[in-house]
C-alpha cells in the first residue's frame, strides 16, 4: 500500500511567509486608531503591511498610534472621515490611493454600540447604529472596489459580532446591523470572487475595548457577558487581530464569504 505523504507544517516558516507576503501591501482600517481597530492596525503593520488608519471627525488625530505603527518599519498615516457619509468616505479613499498607490486590504472595523429596549428606542438611535455599523461597510466597500477590480485582486474583512447569530436583549439595532454585515459579506463575496477579490467577516464575542468599558462598570453586565461564553471570560482585541492577518494572507486563499468566530465559545457553529 502506498504511504500517504502529508505536507509538513512549519509554524515559524508560515509566519515568515505571511510577513513576506504582506510587505508592500496597503491596508485600510476604519476606526483603526483605538480599541480593536488599533490592535488590527498593529497586527497588520507587524506583518509587513502599510496601514492607512481612518478615524472619525469627533476624535483627535491618532498621532501616537501612527508613530507606533511606523516602528514596525512600514508606512502609516491617518485620515479623517465620517464613514457614514459617501462624500467623506470617497475623499479619504482617494487621498489614501494618491499617497499609497494600490489599495489591497480593507478592514471595516468602525462601529458603535448602545443598549436600549426596543419599546424605548427612538428612531434616531436605531438609525445611528445602523448607519455606523452597517451603512459604513456599504460605503467603504463601494469606495475601495473600483481599485480592487482594476487590479483584479484584494481582500475585504468586515467586523461583525457573535450577536448577529444569537441576538441580544436591549441590542436589537446592534444585532440587526451585525447580521446585515454577515449577509452583506456573503453576497459581495459571490459578486467579486471571479475578479480575484476575497470578502470575509469576523464575528468576535464580548471583548474588553473602549466600546465596552463603560458597560463593564456594571458588575451584573460583566457577569452576564462572562457567563454567556464557554471560556467564562471576555476576550481582548489582541486575540482577535491575528484572525484579520490570516484572512488578509494567502494562507486563507480558499476563504471567501466566510465568518470566523473568535468568541470564547459564545456561539458554536
Amino acid at each position: 500500500m502506498e504511504e500517504t505523504v502529508f505536507r509538513k507544517f512549519d509554524v515559524k516558516e508560515e509566519v515568515r511567509a505571511i510577513v513576506r507576503e504582506l510587505q508592500g501591501k496597503t491596508a485600510i482600517v476604519t476606526g483603526g486608531g483605538r480599541g480593536l481597530g488599533f490592535s488590527i492596525s498593529k497586527a497588520l503593520s507587524n506583518a509587513g503591511a502599510n496601514v492607512a488608519v481612518i478615524y472619525p471627525p469627533f476624535e483627535a488625530r491618532p498621532e501616537q498610534q501612527i508613530r507606533e505603527l511606523r516602528q514596525a518599519g512600514v508606512r502609516a498615516s491617518a485620515y479623517e472621515a465620517d464613514v457614514t457619509n459617501k462624500e467623506s468616505v470617497h475623499i479619504a479613499f482617494d487621498n489614501i490611493a494618491d499617497d499609497f498607490g494600490n489599495l489591497d486590504i480593507l478592514v471595516n472595523n468602525a462601529g458603535k454600540m448602545s443598549e436600549t429596549l426596543l419599546v424605548d428606542m427612538e428612531e434616531q438611535e436605531w438609525d445611528s447604529i445602523i448607519e455606523t455599523d452597517l451603512k459604513s461597510v456599504f460605503l467603504c466597500c463601494k469606495a475601495v472596489l473600483p481599485h480592487m477590480l482594476r487590479n483584479r485582486s484584494g481582500v475585504i474583512i468586515n467586523i461583525a459580532s457573535q450577536l448577529a447569530y444569537k441576538g441580544g436583549r436591549r441590542l436589537t439595532h446592534y444585532a440587526a446591523a451585525k447580521a446585515g454585515v454577515i449577509a452583506f459579506t456573503k453576497s459581495l463575496a459571490l459578486e467579486t470572487a471571479a475578479d480575484g477579490i476575497r470578502v470575509n467577516a469576523i464575528a468576535p464575542g464580548p471583548l474588553v475595548t473602549d466600546m465596552t468599558r463603560p458597560f463593564m462598570k456594571d458588575e451584573n453586565w460583566l457577569k452576564a457577558k462572562e457567563e454567556s461564553v464557554a471560556m467564562g471570560r471576555l476576550g481582548t482585541p489582541e486575540e482577535v487581530a491575528p484572525s484579520v492577518v490570516f484572512l488578509a494572507s494567502q494562507a486563507a486563499s480558499l476563504y471567501t464569504g466566510q465568518t470566523l468566530l473568535p468568541n470564547a465559545g459564545g456561539v458554536m457553529l
